[in-house]
């Protein structure tokens, strides 16, 4: 549901985001040191109305990187560590039995779960049953939670940062196809360089406690969400999203020959959208009022990394998704 807008018009609610990306940025780096490239798709995917998909070792600060957002966002945060005995009803909530002490009846009260939040950290993710997963990706997809009959709608904006951990595989869930292509990003958290873990060691080893502004209100993000949707874009690069998509896939007749070799099933209409959408965020965070091409180009690698279904030709070759998609944009067959 859109909020009544408090800008003129779109003009001026993208020249306020583009002012307003910065001061968030400054904000988050008082804390965060690196991991720019990150941050920036973080918010790409929350003004986007995306969810986000985050692979990285332990330790590279993705908790406090997504609760420093939420507290410069001025949003609800909840981090919910999931593990092989987790159950929906512990992410979603639970109904309980409740008795009126004057009348002695008794009768059930919904308690919310972590999910009624803003922006959640589903932390490894991969870690708990599909039945669990399927629970928040249902959220995620509806916005809404449903127990005993009774549907309960989530507080927009609501961001979802699942993360992983690409090391321990054992006693894992891998996320399916379906549910992973409900992620618009699928993000690589690398480690610092030294210098910049030089910067990282002696800040957090120190007596530092950085203040945070609040930069943004619920409402504000909400009408931002709005703008962008309204963002007109030029058909040559809803073209060139279209076909880049569409030469994921091998029964496509214009699919490179890796492709076929390489691929059993290329990314769906889902990618073309999420490249669509990152391409006018990205934009717009940058205060233009129109994408372009490069815009997409920026957005292909973490909305198809995890799009691709491999073969056994890819596996027994070396060749990850990564490398397929690079690949892919170093042709740059533009229409």
């Amino acid at each position: 549901m859109s909020n009544k807008s408090k800008f003129k018009d779109e003009g001026e609610a993208l020249q306020n985001l583009a002012e307003a990306y910065r001061k968030i940025d400054q904000e988050i780096k008082k804390v965060i040191i690196g991991q720019q490239e990150i941050i920036d798709q973080l918010l790409i995917t929350l003004f986007s109305r995306g969810h986000c998909l985050i692979v990285g070792v332990p330790g590279l600060a993705k908790t406090l990187l997504i609760s420093t957002l939420a507290q410069v966002l001025d949003l609800k945060f909840n981090r919910i560590q999931f593990t092989p005995d987790l159950m929906p009803s512990d992410i979603t909530g639970t109904e309980i039995i409740e008795e009126d002490i004057s009348s002695g009846k008794k009768s059930f009260r919904f308690v919310k779960g972590p999910v009624f939040a803003n922006i959640i950290l589903a932390d490894e993710i991969n870690r708990t049953p599909p039945k669990t997963q399927a629970a928040l990706l249902e959220a995620m997809q509806e916005h809404k939670v449903t127990a005993a009959g009774e549907t309960h709608t989530l507080q927009e904006p609501f961001f979802v940062l699942a993360t992983q951990n690409p090391i321990e595989q054992e006693g894992t869930y891998p996320l399916p196809e379906a549910q992973l292509d409900r992620f618009m990003f699928n993000l690589w958290m690398d480690y610092p360089t030294f210098s910049q873990e030089m910067q990282i060691v002696k800040s957090t080893t120190s007596y530092y406690l950085p203040h945070l502004d609040k930069i943004m209100t619920q409402e504000e993000i909400l009408n931002y969400q709005d703008a962008i949707r309204k963002i007109p874009v030029a058909d040559n690069v809803v073209e060139y999203a279209v076909q880049l998509v569409g030469q994921t896939r091998p029964n496509n007749p214009q699919a490179p020959e890796y492709i076929k070799n390489w691929i059993n099933w290329g990314a769906g209409p889902r990618a073309s959208q999420y490249l669509i959408l990152g391409a006018k965020t990205r934009a717009a965070l940058q205060g233009r009022y129109t994408p372009d091409i490069e815009d997409v180009k920026q957005c292909a690698l973490p909305v198809l990394r995890h799009r691709l279904v491999t073969n056994f030709n890819a596996e027994a070759e070396g060749v990850n998704t990564l490398q397929i998609v690079e690949k892919l944009m170093k042709e740059d067959r533009q229409p």
